[in-house]
């Protein structure tokens, strides 16, 4: 999903990973409504449909944005995506992603993370959540929570690994050129940011 102010490498870090599966996984941009949806950075991207247009994915990647930049609280956005979350087989967030998906209260009691130099917010905007300090992604059942902006791609490998294969995921990894961090607890930004457990 795609909204205003959304972090681009949150969006297509992951977004990159899973195109190289073409004939496993089809992609859909969805946006508040379809056509041009700006980034933070000011560059925009096309949603191909408008999420008054369904909620049944069978993957849904929530994508995060700087603070108080995503829509929190009061956006309408929250009951579609708790709908979209609720009906998918997996939900990977991004970032402060994971505020988004905390605050439909489908993350209440659940393991996840988020970005750690805005640790403290996310945890304040939902704290029902068990959300863990030191991690680069976290999976709890159906839902794959990461930290930071480049940690989505870690993750997103995680899910491929998981869904297709290790060695699928290696190859997706090598052909991208990328250094895959595969240990999911290996998370220097929480000591950066000096984040503790809640």
């Amino acid at each position: 999903m795609v909204y205003p102010n959304f972090e681009l490498l949150d969006l297509f870090g992951p977004v990159e990973m899973f195109g190289w599966l073409a004939n496993e996984f089809e992609l859909t941009l969805v946006g508040p409504t379809a056509g041009p949806v700006r980034s933070n950075m000011g560059v925009a991207t096309v949603a191909d449909r408008a999420m008054d247009e369904g909620t049944a994915f069978d993957i849904l990647l929530v994508p995060g944005g700087w603070g108080r930049t995503i829509p929190v609280d009061t956006d309408p956005l929250l009951p579609w995506l708790k709908e979209a979350a609720h009906n998918a087989e997996r939900v990977l967030t991004v970032c402060t992603g994971s505020a988004l998906l905390a605050l439909t209260g489908l993350l209440d009691g659940r393991r996840a993370t988020t970005n750690k130099a805005l640790f403290d917010w996310v945890v304040e905007k939902r704290p029902e959540v068990d959300w863990q300090a030191e991690a680069r992604w976290v999976c709890d059942g159906k839902y794959n929570t990461s930290s930071g902006v480049s940690a989505g791609m870690d993750m997103a490998l995680g899910v491929i690994a998981e869904l297709i294969g290790q060695d699928k995921a290696e190859e997706v990894a090598q052909g991208c050129e990328y250094i895959w961090q595969r240990d999911p607890t290996h998370d220097p930004f929480a000591r950066t940011h000096r984040v503790q457990q809640p």
